[in-house]
């Protein structure tokens, strides 16, 4: 292990002790040098690192601060249940904006997922979920215009999928299977969930089937910042 890694691992460890408290300025680099006993430039890379990582982060002319950390919410894995309804039972502000609703080009992966001939056309429709101020997940779905006719107009109003369902008639909904991977969010995930290139993305891929008749509702990935939750598998 590198120095820096080192040093890395001395932060995170004294940061989720409490040994620093929120917006608590941290030793220059120079003087991280001189206490660590290694070059400025490992001391440099260290806290790029923790920046990155969303530990720390840089204040122009001024140094470095610990990040204020927020409390992690609980979240139940489950894809049979809204996550609009599980986050507001539990008292929590949120706000969801559509960010995209598009028809895609043949993806034999995604076509698969849903069941549907290459020649049906399939749509895109992503959602922010802002949680009590804050960016914290992307949810993807992708539906199919065969299954429901008006998506291409109804989509561009839709903010959650299962309220979507339940105006055309389904109500009950199971999941098939779950992938659960971890992933770090490229550019255009870093601007819209407002973190840095190292906070790890909880990426989870499933569908949404009919209770009743199992047919396939949606294909589905969502991207949890991995900083905000802890996770309940159920």
């Amino acid at each position: 292990m590198v120095p820096e890694d080192l040093i890395v691992d001395k932060f995170i460890r004294d940061i989720n002790k409490g040994v620093y408290n929120d917006a608590e300025k941290l030793p220059s680099e120079n003087m991280l040098a001189g206490i660590m006993k290694v070059p400025r430039i490992v001391a440099r890379k260290a806290y790029e690192k923790l920046d990155a990582m969303g530990y720390t982060y840089s204040a122009q002319g001024k140094g470095r601060y610990v990040k204020t950390r927020r409390s992690k919410i609980e979240l139940v894995i489950s894809g049979n249940e809204s996550f609009t309804s599980k986050m507001l039972e539990n008292g929590h502000q949120l706000i969801s904006q559509q960010i995209m609703c598009q028809k895609i080009s043949y993806n034999e992966y995604v076509y698969k997922e849903l069941g549907v001939e290459a020649d049906t056309d399939v749509y895109k429709i992503g959602r922010l979920r802002i949680l009590d101020g804050n960016p914290v997940a992307l949810h993807i779905s992708y539906v199919s215009q065969a299954l429901f006719k008006d998506i291409p107009i109804e989509g561009k109003e839709i903010l959650s999928m299962f309220a979507y369902y339940k105006k055309n008639g389904y109500t009950n909904f199971i999941t098939g299977k779950s992938m659960l991977s971890i992933t770090y969010p490229n550019y255009n995930e870093r601007k819209q969930l407002q973190c840095e290139s190292l906070v790890p993305l909880l990426t989870i891929e499933t569908n949404c089937m009919d209770g009743i008749t199992g047919q396939v509702l949606e294909y589905t990935k969502i991207k949890y910042r991995g900083d905000c939750f802890k996770y309940v598998i159920s």
